[in-house]
């Protein structure tokens, strides 16, 4: 068995289809970045451990859970609340337990949008770090997301699961994508100064995620970019076969990079003072010495026991 993560912020919507696609596992745990709506109420009706933590990034917040947090099983999964856990994917992860040859395990996302799987203009198979071994695999920032330091080789899953990437309605993607837009700018600069173009991985790297980086690190460097996108995502990654649901995915990506395009320039025309800050490294932490932040508040609800 393993335990499972699932991370929330006002996510009344999702949250309880989430935590029941989770119930495969006998330890789940909900780490709630202080949601102002119903989100805690729901969960608390379920049997879930519930944790609340002021949210600082993606890659603080997923380092702070798992240095913090003590779980029943060695093995976690992290899921966010607009995602779901399929039988599938948590048998197939069962196995990778009993073959234990990675630290951690890569799964790909079907992004659902408009009810429709959006199979070729969202570069499927992309995947993320989602199950591994605790205390071999931590999180830094990067963007407005983050990026995962394994210690220990790594490998892919199979099965993959979906992601409701709009279910809280255009309104709440485009309020979302107005923040995200603001942390890719800030790093988009940061890139363009101190970063480089890995062409060894571009070309030949030996897996999705090192092509697929180096690809978005290329990227930063191109003129036209949100034309470019939209071009590449409808023609070459074949989002035309995805119908309407494609065409408007494009069209939101395309005008997603345009926002952060807009905001570079609007950056670099600020004095430094003004300039928002990129999150700063997270520091991956000893857990033989560190000290654990006692900024949060633990509630555990129908807990089931150690």
């Amino acid at each position: 068995m393993f335990s499972i993560y699932i991370l929330t912020h006002n996510e009344e919507l999702d949250i309880a289809a989430c935590i029941e696609s989770a119930q495969l596992s006998d330890d789940v745990i909900v780490v709630d970045s202080y949601s102002t709506d119903h989100t805690v109420e729901i969960a608390s009706r379920y049997p879930v451990r519930i944790v609340q933590h002021q949210f600082e990034s993606h890659g603080k917040q997923r380092t702070w859970m798992l240095e913090a947090i003590p779980t029943k099983y060695e093995w976690v999964y992290i899921l966010e609340a607009d995602e779901r856990i399929t039988p599938q994917l948590f048998q197939e992860c069962l196995a990778a337990i009993k073959r234990p040859n990675a630290v951690g395990y890569y799964v790909a996302e079907r992004v659902m949008f408009m009810g429709k799987w959006i199979r070729h203009s969202t570069q499927y198979p992309r995947y993320q770090m989602r199950f591994f071994q605790k205390g071999k695999v931590w999180f830094t920032d990067y963007g407005h997301t983050e990026r995962e330091v394994c210690a220990g080789a790594t490998s892919f899953l199979q099965e993959t699961y979906p992601h409701y990437t709009c279910s809280k309605g255009l309104s709440r993607w485009i309020e979302k994508h107005n923040r995200y837009s603001t942390d890719e700018a800030t790093e988009t600069l940061r890139q363009l100064q101190q970063g480089n173009v890995n062409w060894w991985n571009l070309f030949f790297g030996r897996s999705e995620v090192e092509r697929r980086r180096a690809l978005k690190d290329l990227s930063l460097r191109l003129p036209f970019r949100p034309l470019l996108r939209w071009i590449y995502m409808y023609f070459f990654l074949g989002g035309c076969l995805d119908g309407k649901a494609g065409m408007a995915w494009c069209t939101l990506q395309a005008f997603y990079e345009y926002l952060i395009l807009l905001k570079v320039q609007e950056m670099k025309q600020m004095p430094p003072s003004h300039m928002s800050p990129a999150h700063p490294m997270t520091v991956i932490p000893d857990v033989k010495t560190s000290e654990v932040s006692h900024n949060y508040r633990i509630a555990i609800v129908k807990t089931t026991a150690f």
